[in-house]
């Protein structure tokens, strides 16, 4: 089925930036920090506890997050709190959601 809207050429350069986006979705755990901070703004404290990760790993997908300009932090005293910079991220997210339950689903019918 043909697709409704075109997408915009785009450059090689532009491509890889995509695939870099990709890459960042591509670890659990990062997306486990993301689902946290769907509900607000977190500091790594309670991401450690929320997620069940460790405090070097939450610190360490922390800043690739950034770095994709998916969470940025403020500062409060002597304390960081994270928080969702970019929530178009969560479209994306409940695009491949609803189309892994939809395949799951349909390949789960002949099994019952």
């Amino acid at each position: 089925m043909p697709r409704k809207t075109k997408r915009p050429d785009i450059s090689p350069r532009g491509l890889q930036l995509v695939a870099d986006r990709f890459k960042v979705l591509s670890e659990p755990a990062r997306l486990r920090i993301l689902m946290v901070l769907e509900d607000g703004e977190q500091n790594v404290t309670a991401l450690v506890s929320l997620t069940g990760l460790t405090q070097a790993n939450v610190s360490k997908h922390l800043a690739l997050l950034m770095t994709a300009g998916m969470v940025d932090r403020r500062k409060e005293g002597v304390s960081s709190y994270y928080f969702i910079a970019d929530p178009q991220i969560f479209d994306l997210c409940d695009l491949m959601c609803h189309r892994i339950e939809a395949s799951l689903a349909s390949s789960a019918a002949p099994l019952r």
